[in-house]
């Protein structure tokens, strides 16, 4: 019985070292995940800011191949919100697709720009919050002559990914380009799981339901038996 209790705990130690490195891996950097401001991540005002950032700066290299340009309504974006960060062409149910091709962009880049469906659960990890990679990810680029694109990485070091947002973090102030991060961080959030806000308040339904059901079941139990004791 021992052997076998042992054998049982070993097992599960080793899936959990399966489970872990990866994620740790993932996490990757030399530098430590600065956190993301928790409002931002049920603030539909600064998804929709994220939004928007993204169709700007980032749908040139990245999709969303799992997000509809249609579902930008669940964080209160209204049909003429959508259309206009739509590119030329295309429709409400169509998926966020970048038009970049991959064969190019990997002779480019070196790799093929990643879809960021679920970026921000995939780099999750013991160091932090998928949120938190991207938060800090995007707010440590700095120049290095040495790399094709002139740019470097504390978090991501060698990454092939050219700091597109240079010119946004050269016009605003530090605070406002943090926001702006923060923003598009958020954004990416809400993508990685877009049930999230009917998930939260159906559990709380629920929960809330289970509450009274206890208390009813309870009283009925106390009501049945009081006359059999």
């Amino acid at each position: 019985m021992k052997k076998i209790f042992k054998s049982f705990l070993a097992a599960i130690a080793a899936s959990l070292a399966f489970a872990v490195a990866p994620a740790a891996f993932a996490a990757g950097g030399p530098v430590a995940l600065d956190a993301i401001p928790a409002q931002k991540l049920s603030d539909r005002a600064a998804m929709q800011n994220g939004a928007k950032t993204f169709m700007s700066y980032c749908l040139g290299c990245h999709g969303l191949s799992a997000m509809r340009y249609s579902r930008l309504a669940d964080i209160g974006m209204t049909e003429e919100q959508i259309k206009a960060v739509m590119p030329p062409g295309a429709k409400p149910g169509d998926y966020i697709r970048t038009s970049l091709n991959r064969a190019e962009a990997k002779d480019w880049f070196g790799a093929a720009p990643p879809d960021l469906s679920v970026t921000a659960r995939s780099r999750s990890s013991h160091s932090g919050a998928g949120t938190d990679w991207i938060y800090t990810f995007l707010r440590t680029y700095y120049e290095d002559a040495s790399r094709p694109t002139g740019w470097n990485n504390k978090t991501y070091v060698g990454v092939g990914m050219p700091h597109v947002l240079w010119d946004a973090q050269k016009s605003k102030s530090p605070a406002e380009f943090d926001s702006m991060v923060g923003d598009l961080a958020a954004f990416l959030n809400y993508v990685a799981e877009p049930a999230q806000f009917s998930r939260k308040t159906i559990g709380m339904v629920v929960m809330a339901f289970l509450a009274i059901f206890f208390v009813l079941a309870w009283r009925l139990n106390k009501v049945y038996w009081k006359n059999i004791k």
